[in-house]
């Protein structure tokens, strides 16, 4: 039996770290792991600590068996259907089709890239696993801005969310190399994208 068709770069980190843009400037096939966020009125769906709200930065809200089927199938098959997710409307509101053309290494990114970096690993399909981190001010600046623009939530929905991700950004970074990711700024990551863009699929004989 042969190995994988590709395999996957897990790019994880804070939300506002700048996982989007290193993924754009790399050139290669991008899986955007937030359209795998469950629909607004899923039960299952984890809430902020005393109150209703959901925690929409809890694992819990993000389908991780979804995004790790997603995966397997674009390195065996070298092209998935995955869902199209609207964050303003927290539902998804259809389906795209990624093909990786041949390419033999593809990024996967987002908030809880790490959640899933064992399970790749375990499958066989896993090339690198990074973490990006930075200053959390700078993170703040740049998450508040790209939400703004973006209609994400509303302005106060934004501040407070903001705020607590701001304080909480080391404990974020911290958790995601317990879960197997290697901890760079976007020189290193860019570097060791490339390496294992350059290298190998192994083959499972």
């Amino acid at each position: 039996m042969s190995g994988p068709f590709a395999r996957v770069i897990l790019v994880a980190g804070p939300s506002g770290s700048g996982k989007s843009s290193l993924a754009a400037r790399s050139g290669l096939p991008v899986l955007v792991l937030d359209d795998f966020y469950k629909d607004g009125d899923d039960p299952t769906l984890p809430l902020m600590a005393g109150g209703s709200a959901v925690d929409w930065d809890a694992p819990g809200s993000w389908n991780a068996d979804a995004a790790v089927a997603a995966i397997a199938a674009l390195c065996a098959d070298g092209a998935a259907e995955t869902p199209v997710y609207d964050l303003a409307a927290s539902a998804a509101t259809g389906r795209a089709r990624l093909d990786l053309q041949g390419a033999p290494v593809f990024l996967a990114e987002g908030i809880f890239a790490a959640e899933i970096a064992e399970r790749c690993r375990e499958l066989g399909l896993l090339a690198d696993a990074l973490c990006l981190r930075g200053r959390p001010a700078t993170t703040a600046r740049r998450r508040f801005l790209r939400d703004l623009r973006e209609g994400r939530k509303s302005v106060s929905f934004l501040l407070r969310r903001g705020w607590h991700l701001m304080r909480a950004e080391r404990g974020i970074v911290a958790r995601h190399i317990a879960l197997g990711c290697h901890p760079c700024g976007h020189a290193e990551a860019e570097r060791r994208i490339t390496e294992a863009a350059a290298a190998p699929v192994p083959v499972v004989a």
